[in-house]
């Protein structure tokens, strides 16, 4: 009882330090002291008597120290605060929050027969003083904002003013903070939105928070948000317009995830609304929605997102009263009519709809007309699969699919079969749509999903059996992942519907995606994991025979489908089966060692010997592509490794001695190169020794084999020492007689093979894993490999100058060989040193200046005949080096100093050397430098010069086309359809990343010359006035223009960046004459009427027409040919600006 009263006695100016320490004490969880506690045993007098003290303790406060200066105070910095005034204010501020902790207390021990006048005082100054409060006083902010929200669910007097306080404080904050505390708090006095007035404009602060809510994260995550955000829907009928307009802006941004939880809030706010607010719900947003899913096109980022919302109400009708009444009314208006739409786009989007909401009826209505509605729809869903639009068809056979396999037990028999032998007899064989036929495909496993379906699908996929062969790679994926999904629910056999002959012929030629299923689909028939070892050889060996292409193909996949262990189980069995036809072939070997292991294979007894070649290497082949398969899992397992190779190493001599064909020593020779050489001891030593015997011309797959054991045993320096034995090489410096006659001489007979050496340096470099054991081998011999492999140039320049003579070194096949190989191993050899500088580079360029120096300069003294004996040798020559040098650009070895010799000799090439077949290489080259521009930083007169010789190479190149096309039509029109692709992958280079650039610009004028050029010479060349009519269409135009414009309408970025330069060009008078100009208006009438019209096309018209009324002065002329061009040149621009 003192307690309670010293309290009540302390709250006063007096003892305002004593009422401090209590509140202290009732925050500090520690101690004992409990304020709830306390206020609760006051008596009725204590706490009106406590009320009162409380009311004129904070009136006083107030009255001393008014909160108007707070802000003044809090605004002068940090240091002010230490003044006599700061300290003031914040003690008043400490009294304050005291004050406020008290009050808070005292609003859950209230009691209606109380007198808490003084208390509801104390609660509207604290909410007055609120908005005044400096921002560092959060912890008050906080305190004042818990007991608006305690005073709002007490529902005391004056609720209304601390509701709003208390839902606008907890709505912007819960707008700043990521947590969700704020948001649960918000959606618990979410009534107290309510008692603002919508019409206010001191709502607008309200509405424009409560709008960003909706883009809020946050809100849309947590259950409480998305129940906050549909309660909004009530607050005013014109708000929910507010509401729709920013959901439906930020859609296109919304993960599919938030989308659903939109559409939650949609579907939460339809189902709590009534009247008005029902009605602009349904009819403003959900059939906006409705609207937008239909008539939005596909590629429009928002249309899925629109699908989502729908697809939510759509599943929704299943589980909850009135929703498909709902669907039903609001889709009647419009989703009917856009199943009759004439554009196709609407009739697919609507078909979609049509077939998500399925049924659509009022569940309400009579029986009868139901039924009659359903039956409409099963009409409406036949007349999709015969939709002229393919991409109608194929919803409709979604639609099908999905409806026969959700309803099977509730439609009639006479529809199901209709529907499924429409799908399986016709669509699936749409010869007008691999789209639809894949879809078929893609939809029927989703009937199969009904197991009452099986009986009749069984009987009608048979008839689908052919699809496996469809020219479609996505057709047939999808055939065969229904075969999947048939193997999977046991619907029937799936070599009744497809034959295995048929799935093992694809299996050996397709392309990697349908094989990989084609595997899945037969591996447990011939991988049975689940059956004894003994059958999985025998299945293997079935395969084989079967097929042994699709066999091999079959293996290697295998690892995908089960554990490594089984692999490696299964080589072991073909190693057993492989031991016991070797000990059935040769009987004495029945003598074995008690040690020796027992192989089970009596059923292959009867059918395998050594003598079946063609099995024997099969299985050989199986093993090697299945150790390959787990190579990398070996390496890990240790123990794994070291068993499998002494199992291997100690049976393939005698495999080496008992299969003699070549088609069983090349998989043995790739098994030995698995093992160290150490397990084959006999066998790697006598490497070398075969390669060296080989013969020259006689070299086959099985000695390139050989070249792959010695890399994977380390040995490639071995093959180097013999290569560089057989190669030529430069002629030492004679020594002086005495020192010779001291020199031991040993003269080797063995013959040299020059040309099967460069037979081992191609293989080499040419597959990765050899290239790369090549190029760690000991600088100076690949030095000396580069060297010798350089002679061939010798041999080149002496067959161009005396082709009688006979060269000291290669054959022409041979010398032309060597040469691309030391093009090839100098930039290797960069590659691999390119920290050391251009060393090998500077080869290279040493190789171009050879090539200008004594190739080109040969070719410019020839005659035209004497051309013809060496145009095999120069033109192999000239596109080895061209090669070569894309491929340095292409990979960045090239710098810009290189690019622009290159460019120079490009340049050199095209100047001496007639005929065009280099043509494809200049333009890679051109599109490489263009591109690798972006890569490097260069000072701008570099890049300068090097764009500037990019143009004229162009410019030169198109020239030379244009040549050839005049001397030789036909070849020159083979030209140009072979030039197409890298001409447009060119022209789109220069598009992509030299937009508004000198070489852009360069480029196109020179398009447009070419064009022009050709246009007018044709223009010129006709007597008969009657034949100059302008073009109806690309076909219309030359040849060589046809091929130009036909690559630039290919793009509507080329096409815009096309008419600014025609039109540039025009206005410039770089393209004059009524002549030109109508070949200029020809380009024009092409371009639009290709598929990427533009609005350019007019300003491109217009100032044609404004350039040839300049020349109206020639109507005053005599009747001529440029007269009638004028004339007709004019009418045509005129009708074409005025339609």
């Amino acid at each position: 009882m003192e307690k309670r009263e010293t309290f009540v006695q302390a709250v006063s100016k007096e003892l305002i330090g004593k009422f401090l320490k209590f509140v202290q004490l009732a925050e500090d969880a520690s101690d004992p002291f409990n304020l709830n506690e306390l206020l609760d045993e006051l008596s009725r007098k204590q706490k009106e008597e406590l009320w009162q003290r409380l009311k004129h303790l904070l009136t006083e406060v107030l009255l001393e120290d008014p909160v108007d200066g707070w802000q003044t105070v809090e605004t002068q910095g940090g240091d002010n605060m230490e003044t006599d005034h700061g300290s003031k204010m914040k003690r008043n501020i400490e009294i304050i929050h005291a004050v406020t902790s008290v009050i808070l207390a005292s609003v859950s021990v209230i009691n209606e027969h109380e007198n808490y006048e003084a208390l509801l005082e104390c609660a509207v100054i604290l909410n007055g003083i609120l908005y005044a409060l400096p921002e560092s006083e959060r912890k008050l902010q906080s305190s004042i904002q818990d007991l608006c929200v305690r005073w709002w669910e007490k529902g005391l007097p004056a609720k209304e003013d601390m509701g709003k306080t208390a839902f606008v404080m907890l709505l912007r904050k819960s707008l700043k903070t990521k947590t969700g505390a704020d948001i649960c708090r918000l959606w618990h006095i979410h009534q107290a939105l309510y008692c603002f007035d919508y019409a206010l404009e001191e709502s607008r602060e309200i509405k424009n928070m409560l709008l960003e809510c909706f883009i809020n994260v946050n809100y849309m995550k947590k259950e409480e948000g998305r129940r906050f955000l549909s309660s909004l829907f009530n607050w005013n009928v014109n708000f929910i317009k507010m509401i729709h307009g920013t959901i439906k802006n930020q859609l296109q941004g919304l993960q599919k995830s938030l989308v659903v939880h939109i559409a939650e809030i949609y579907f939460r706010a339809w189902r709590k609304a009534s009247g008005k607010f029902l009605e602009e719900i349904e009819n403003g947003c959900i059939q906006d929605f409705m609207h937008h899913g239909i008539h939005l096109p596909r590629r429009s980022p928002v249309h899925p997102k629109v699908r989502v919302v729908l697809s939510y109400f759509h599943h929704q009708k299943r589980v909850r009263e009135g929703v498909e009444e709902m669907l039903c009314r609001l889709y009647k208006p419009i989703l009917w009519r856009g199943l009759k739409a004439r554009n196709s786009e609407v009739r697919s989007n609507a078909a979609l709809l049509f077939v998500e909401a399925f049924p659509i009826r009022d569940p309400n209505v009579d029986p009868l007309e139901i039924d009659s509605d359903i039956q409409k729809q099963f009409d409406e869903l036949y007349i999709l699969l015969e939709d002229p639009y393919p991409m109608v068809r194929s919803t409709g056979i979604l639609g099908v699919c999905k409806i026969t396999s959700q309803y099977w037990e509730m439609m009639p028999p006479t529809v199901l079969i209709d529907f499924l032998r429409k799908v399986t007899e016709e669509l699936a064989f749409d010869t007008s749509s691999a789209d639809v036929r894949c879809t078929v495909f893609k939809c029927l496993p989703i009937i199969l999903d009904n197991r009452l379906s099986h009986p009749l699908l069984a009987k009608l996929l048979p008839a689908v059996k052919y699809s496996l062969h469809d020219n479609s790679e996505k057709v047939r994926v999808a055939f065969v992942d229904m075969l999947l999904k048939v193997k999977a629910v046991r619907a029937t056999k799936f070599w009744k519907i497809c034959p295995i002959e048929h799935i093992l012929v694809h299996l050996e030629s397709d392309s990697r995606p349908v094989a990989r299923r084609l595997v899945s689909l037969i591996f447990s028939s011939f991988l049975p994991v689940n059956q004894p070892e003994e059958v999985w050889c025998e299945r293997c060996v079935a395969l084989l025979q079967m097929n042994h292409a699709a066999a091999r193909r079959f293996y290697q996949y295998a690892n995908e489908h089960t554990a490594c262990t089984n692999i490696a189980k299964l080589m072991h069995v073909i190693r057993h089966c492989l031991n016991a036809c070797i000990r059935k072939a040769i009987p004495e070997s029945g003598e074995e060692d008690e040690g020796r292991e027992k192989e089970n294979v009596s059923v292959l007894d009867k059918t395998l010997s050594v003598s079946d070649v063609a099995s024997m290497a099969g299985l050989l082949e199986i093993i090697v592509i299945l150790w390959k398969s787990i190579h990398k899992s070996m390496e890990k397992n240790k123990e794994a490794r070291v068993y499998t190779i002494d199992k291997f190493a100690s049976v393939l001599p005698e495999y080496l001695k008992v299969f003699q064909d070549d088609r069983c020593k090349i998989p043995l020779f790739m098994l030995m190169s698995f093992m160290p050489a150490s397990a084959v001891p006999m066998f790697s030593c006598g490497v070398i020794s075969t390669l060296r015997n080989q013969e020259e011309g006689a070299a086959d797959r099985g000695c390139c084999t050989l070249l792959d054991c010695l890399c994977s045993w380390g040995h490639v320096e071995h093959v180097l020492e013999l290569v560089c034995d057989w190669l030529p090489a430069e002629q030492p410096k004679r020594k002086s007689n005495s020192a010779s006659k001291r020199e031991v001489q040993i003269l080797d007979t063995r013959p040299v093979k020059p040309e099967l050496a460069l037979v081992y340096v191609e293989y080499l470099l040419t597959h990765p894993k050899n290239r790369e054991c090549l190029l760690s081998a000991p600088r100076n011999k690949l030095n000396y490999l580069l060297k010798a492999l350089e002679t061939s140039k010798t041999d080149l320049e002496l067959r161009l100058h005396s082709p009688s003579g006979q060269p000291h070194h290669f054959s022409e096949a041979a010398a032309l060989r060597a040469f691309s190989l030391h093009c090839r191993l100098s930039i290797h050899l960069q590659h691999k040193f390119c920290t050391e500088g251009k060393v090998y580079l500077s080869i290279l360029e040493d190789t171009g200046v050879w090539l200008e120096s004594k190739v080109l300069s040969f070719l410019q003294d020839q005659e035209e005949e004497n051309l013809k004996l060496h145009r095999v040798v120069y033109q192999q020559i000239i596109q080895t080096y061209l090669t070569v040098c894309k491929d340095v650009v292409m990979v960045g070895l090239g710098d810009r100093k290189f690019q622009i010799q290159l460019l120079q000799w490009s340049l050199g090439i095209m100047h001496t050397v007639k005929g065009f077949f280099y043509g494809a290489l200049l333009l890679g080259i051109l599109k490489e430098v263009t591109g690798s521009s972006l890569k490097e930083k260069t000072d701008s007169d570099e890049v300068a010069t090097l764009f500037d010789t990019v143009q004229k190479v162009f410019q030169k190149m198109l020239e030379c086309m244009a040549w050839s096309f005049r001397k030789q039509p036909e070849e020159g029109l083979r030209l140009l359809y072979a030039l197409q692709t890298p001409l447009h992958d060119f022209i789109m280079t220069v598009q992509s990343w030299h937009t508004d650039t000198p070489v852009h610009r360069g480029v196109l004028s020179t398009l447009i010359a070419a064009s022009v050029v050709e246009i007018s010479h044709r223009l010129r060349k006709v007597s008969d006035v009657e034949e100059l009519t302008p073009p109806e269409c690309l076909s219309d135009l030359p040849p060589f223009s046809r091929c130009l414009i036909g690559i630039i309408i290919k793009s509507p970025d080329v096409v815009r960046s096309f008419l600014d330069e025609l039109k540039a060009c025009v206005t410039s008078d770089d393209i004059e004459g009524i002549v030109c100009l109508t070949a200029v208006m020809h380009i024009i009438l092409v371009i639009n009427k290709g598929k990427h019209k533009s609005s350019k096309v007019q300003d491109a018209a217009a100032t044609v027409h404004r350039k040839l009324k300049t020349f109206m002065e020639i109507t005053l002329e005599e009747d001529s040919m440029e007269r009638f061009l004028y004339e007709s040149s004019a009418r045509t621009l005129g009708a074409f600006l005025n339609s």
